[in-house]
């Protein structure tokens, strides 16, 4: 992963839930959400359900640095959210994460 020149790193992870599951997955991660939000470094953390595509969530995460994010992966409340998440999910966590680079045109 990357960071920007304002060493901000941001990521949008997409996930779909196993057939059957979609409510109980779009539960899950809407309990999530708000420990994510109170890790520190964290700057956005929005949960989002794809309209029109029922059981497929994007996240969208900003945090102040590649250590801020590194620590959110490594949290000790992680090591018990994950297995529960692909219990969820089709296919794994890392199939669905893209880092953003952000740029802007040359006026």
């Amino acid at each position: 992963m990357t960071t920007t020149s304002n060493r901000y790193v941001t990521v949008l992870w997409e996930a779909r839930a196993k057939s059957g599951k979609e409510a109980a997955m779009k539960a899950f991660m809407s309990a999530a959400v708000t420990a994510s939000r109170n890790d520190a470094g964290n700057i956005d953390y929005e949960a989002h359900q794809v309209e029109g595509e029922p059981g497929t969530f994007v996240i969208f995460e900003r945090w102040e640095s590649r250590e801020a994010l590194d620590s959110h992966l490594h949290a000790p409340r992680m090591r018990d959210l994950v297995p529960q998440l692909l219990e969820l999910m089709d296919g794994g966590i890392e199939d669905g994460i893209r880092l953003l680079q952000p740029f802007r045109p040359a006026r």
